[in-house]
């Protein structure tokens, strides 16, 4: 029996307006934890339809991806012992229009954060993902949407 868990993949969205940073401040374990909107890449979902859709579910904000910052694999250690990996694909873009109405439901509010508040704030992270995101997108680092672009292929029941 393996030790591995399948892995889960992550879309984000690297938020950033005058030198701020749109993060979400989000309950996990009992803390409260800083992140990007960010979550679960869908069933049948593109990587663009994902990211669209978290940042609006967990900023309030519509978000138009522009470029792929970075993917990132991260593996956790469950508590049954299996490891858990986690493919984060990051994304830019245009920030759209905000939107009333309930977040999701671990999602206490939205903070603009400039890097160097990010930095402070390490220790607030929800994973060690949120940092290398920022400091790539930072860099300069755009990929074209077009390499991740997702064809989605149905296929029969395995």
């Amino acid at each position: 029996m393996s030790n591995i868990c399948r892995a889960s993949i992550i879309v984000a969205a690297v938020i950033e307006q005058g030198g701020r940073f749109l993060m979400v401040e989000e309950r996990m374990e009992g803390r409260l934890c800083i992140n990007q909107p960010a979550g679960h890449l869908e069933p049948g979902e593109s990587f663009e339809q994902g990211v669209i859709r978290e940042a609006r579910e967990e900023s309030g904000y519509d978000f138009y991806p522009s470029a792929l910052v970075g993917a990132y694999l991260m593996s956790y250690q469950l508590e049954n012992g299996k490891l858990s990996n986690y493919l984060r694909f990051a994304f830019t873009g245009t920030l759209g229009a905000q939107h009333a109405g309930p977040l999701d439901p671990d999602i206490e509010g939205t903070v603009w954060m400039t890097h160097k508040e990010i930095l402070a704030n390490r220790h607030r992270h929800r994973s060690e993902l949120v940092l290398p995101c920022i400091e790539d997108y930072l860099a300069g680092v755009r990929v074209p949407l077009s390499f991740v672009s997702l064809r989605t292929i149905k296929q029969g029941v395995r």
